[in-house]
């Protein structure tokens, strides 16, 4: 930026000492010119800012077109999660029903399922909320 600045300033000096040397009757033309290097100076840093925010829309798009198509997890990373925690459960269940018998087995599978359970919401934020309303109108029809 700073070099861009030197530079239009090179250039003004130039017309400044071109006006000295050629007089006033070449005063309009000159500053006409310098004023037209000025513009396209202006248009050139106008269009890349331009680009670079239409480059981020785009980009801001297609991200959300992928979340959505993914509901935010790929069915790679979701599987993956019900591994480790499948994985994860037996050593837990271990520790849990060997220290504390039949509560900490209780825990260490409560602690499970909220774990997973949490995953869950995170990856379908509506979750709970369809159940609801569908028991909702399940007992509107009943009545």
């Amino acid at each position: 930026m700073e070099a861009r600045d030197a530079d239009l300033k090179k250039e003004l000096d130039a017309t400044l000492h071109a006006r000295r040397e050629l007089g006033e009757e070449y005063e309009t033309a000159l500053v006409d010119s310098f004023l037209e290097k000025v513009e396209q100076r202006i248009d050139g840093a106008v269009e890349r800012r331009v680009r670079r925010q239409l480059a981020e829309q785009q980009l801001q798009v297609a991200r959300g077109s992928r979340e959505s198509r993914n509901g935010g997890d790929s069915w790679g990373e979701r599987f993956g999660f019900g591994i480790v925690s499948l994985v994860l459960a037996i050593p837990l269940s271990a520790i849990g029903g060997g220290i504390a018998h039949l509560p900490g087995l209780l825990t260490a599978w409560a602690g499970i399922v909220g774990v997973n359970a949490v995953q869950a919401v995170r990856a379908n934020p509506g979750l709970f909320d369809r159940r609801r309303r569908a028991s909702s109108q399940d007992s509107d029809w009943e009545e």
